[in-house]
């Protein structure tokens, strides 16, 4: 709750967000478990907010939807605007991609400590909080062990991130063709390619829509690059830039723009909201 001048209930503004149902156990062994931080988009480059489980030292992307028409009975009162946010898993390796390949620019291998700093989003040092970063980074990395001190050095690889890239792809293909998600018309309605480049091949469509996913979590080059390696169709240079590909699940998807930092408190819980966990939908969360 976002409370307003003199604490007025009649003013205060409530979101309701949706959480797994194990952040309520993670709350109560730890006061302060849950956190909302602001991080770098791997795609934009911008700030974002992300959600902290500083208990199960895991990462959350905050995803906000919102429906014409549609308010929230909370309580007594009734809050207007009938916005729901949607707290899903994220690979931090894609926020660590950010990092890794801005110092690639100097060329030489840097211990990690090194690698993850920013004055704009200080509190990118929890992503060397993460258990098995060590392991993550082995898919985008070459590493160096010297001798002379137990750290490790760590350098972008573009080879390496690619076949990682690739893999996440194989992942959703088959997460959508075991939920028997039917993408070939939405590739295609999403004039990402002419006419003449529609692919009839549904295998090649649910690899297409596969990639537009991966491509919100990282830079433009980078999904480029991937695109190739895939064999993909190239866009047709008259068409506009492709629409995100992620499964609408109301009228506007909208990114979380708002500082929900300021409800990082010790007393913040959160509720069960089981019967709209239960509801099934077409979206592949990026939880891999």
């Amino acid at each position: 709750r976002d409370s307003m001048d003199g604490g007025d209930r009649a003013r205060a503004r409530q979101h309701v967000f949706l959480l797994p149902e194990y952040f309520k156990d993670a709350a109560k062994k730890m006061k302060s478990g849950l956190m909302f931080v602001k991080l770098v988009n791997p795609c934009s480059g911008e700030g974002t907010i992300y959600l902290f489980n500083m208990c199960l030292q895991q990462l959350f992307e905050i995803k906000v939807f919102k429906e014409k028409h549609h308010s929230w009975f909370i309580n007594q009162s009734v809050q207007s605007g009938g916005l729901l946010h949607f707290a899903t898993p994220i690979d931090p390796l894609f926020l660590l991609l950010h990092y890794l390949r801005k110092a690639d620019k100097e060329g030489k291998f840097q211990p990690l400590d090194q690698v993850v700093v920013d004055d704009m989003f200080p509190n990118c040092i929890l992503l060397l909080k993460l258990p098995e970063l060590e392991k993550l980074l082995q898919h985008v990395t070459e590493e160096k062990n010297p001798e002379i001190d137990k750290k490790k050095y760590y350098k972008y690889s573009k080879e390496k991130t690619i076949k990682w890239l690739e893999k996440k792809v194989n992942q959703i293909v088959a997460a959508l063709k075991t939920n028997h998600v039917n993408v070939s018309a939405r590739v295609q309605a999403t004039a990402f390619f002419s006419g003449d480049q529609a692919s009839s091949d549904k295998e090649e469509d649910y690899i297409c829509y596969a990639h537009g996913l991966v491509s919100d979590y990282i830079p433009r080059e980078l999904s480029d690059d991937l695109c190739k390696y895939l064999k993909l169709p190239e866009p047709s240079t008259s068409l506009p830039n492709p629409p995100s590909k992620k499964v609408k699940l109301s009228d506007e998807p909208v990114e979380a723009k708002e500082d929900y930092t300021k409800f990082n408190r010790k007393d913040w819980k959160t509720e069960k909201k089981k019967s709209l966990m239960d509801k099934k939908n077409d979206q592949v969360a990026l939880c891999w």
